[in-house]
């Protein structure tokens, strides 16, 4: 069996776009994580998943909710993606209730919030969630997407960079 130290430092090799998950709960509070582990699934019917830690606040949003948003950052919104990807406020992050303070989005058919600036958005409504491991893989099925010209946001080997032209 690999070590998770080992497991860490090789998949933080493969670098990939950054993504803000976005979703309302029960009570239409926005909640937002930061993810990478994101990709596509199938083209028909277009499928895209989300790896989510099970310790996540987005986790028990995500096993409750219908339909959520991913945003696709732009290479100028490393802030965001740092914002987003604080941490449980019980770990020292950004408590939930102000982390879209002075984050400028417009609302999704659904509610889940769409990121100004960002790259592209998909609006997605849950098509299967799976347990794997301590995350869980939650899919979702594509209704409405949106693309904008901008460079992507790229994490690599734990740290962000971005395409040079």
């Amino acid at each position: 069996m690999v070590s998770s130290d080992i497991f860490r430092s090789v998949i933080g090799r493969f670098a990939s776009g950054v993504t803000i998950i976005t979703a309302r709960d029960d009570a239409g509070v926005d909640h937002g994580m930061t993810a990478t582990a994101f990709c596509s699934v199938s083209l028909v019917p277009p499928l895209i998943l989300v790896c989510v830690d099970h310790t996540a606040t987005m986790h028990r949003v995500l096993d409750r909710a219908t339909h959520f948003a991913a945003n696709f950052l732009a290479s100028e919104q490393e802030e965001l993606s740092r914002r987003f990807g604080s941490g449980e406020p019980q770990r020292g992050g950004i408590a939930e209730e102000i982390r879209f303070d002075g984050v400028g989005y417009a609302r999704a058919a659904s509610g889940a919030a769409l990121l100004n600036d960002a790259l592209a958005h998909v609006e997605c409504r849950v098509y299967a969630r799976h347990p794997a491991g301590d995350h869980t893989i939650v899919v979702g099925e594509v209704e409405i997407a949106t693309a904008h010209d901008a460079r992507p946001l790229i994490y690599y080997r734990g740290g962000y960079t971005q395409l040079e032209r």
